[in-house]
């Protein structure tokens, strides 16, 4: 084991039950929100997979699901322009990709990932849609790190550091008899409580 697979080893045997259970189900439950969305608005669960993703950044989980269903419902029921209308709690244009997926009726994941473009959305766009990969954002960097790191001070993570992050991620998930996915859940849920972090 490196050192940064002892780091994450370390915050996995950290959590409680719940949490292991908590986030064991978490992309799970992710991904039964976008099913729920799909048979609610007829729209492809992978498209409602990609349109939460999109609106994911500087978002909290409860209202990026929210925004999600807002932006989605006034998408079928007005359109574009109705869509627009709708106030999100993340970027403009992270809004203009949820929006882009919708108006191109985008089911496949390829031309949902070339939409999302940034490794961190695709990675999260993944995770929900049950597909093997680990979302490296700020918590998943310190938790690797072996440190609390403020958001603000986490580095650039360019691609080779993400490349070696979501290799130990997933050497541990792996010893671990986990998803990286899962392994990244469930420390990020134990990590959050051990630094009283939301």
């Amino acid at each position: 084991m490196t050192p940064n697979q002892k780091h994450i080893q370390a915050i996995l045997n950290l959590a409680t039950v719940a949490e292991i259970a908590e986030g064991k189900a978490w992309y799970a439950t992710a991904n039964q929100t976008a099913q729920e969305l799909s048979l609610r608005y007829g729209i492809s669960p992978v498209t409602a997979c990609g349109v939460i993703a999109a609106l994911s950044p500087r978002n909290k989980w409860t209202r990026n699901v929210i925004d999600a269903e807002n932006v989605i419902a006034a998408f079928v029921a007005g359109g574009e322009e109705a869509a627009w209308e709708v106030k999100c709690c993340t970027f403009g244009a992270n809004k203009a990709k949820a929006i882009f997926i919708l108006s191109n009726d985008l089911i496949e994941d390829a031309a949902i990932l070339a939409v999302l473009s940034g490794p961190k959305l695709s990675e999260f766009f993944n995770c929900i849609r049950g597909l093997e990969d680990v979302c490296i954002d700020g918590h998943a960097y310190s938790i690797w790190f072996g440190d609390r790191v403020t958001l603000a001070k986490v580095p650039s993570i360019g691609k080779k550091l993400r490349e070696t992050i979501k290799k130990d991620y997933l050497a541990t998930a792996q010893k671990n008899n986990l998803k990286g996915y899962e392994i990244q859940a469930i420390t990020w849920v134990a990590h959050r409580r051990i630094h009283g972090v939301g």
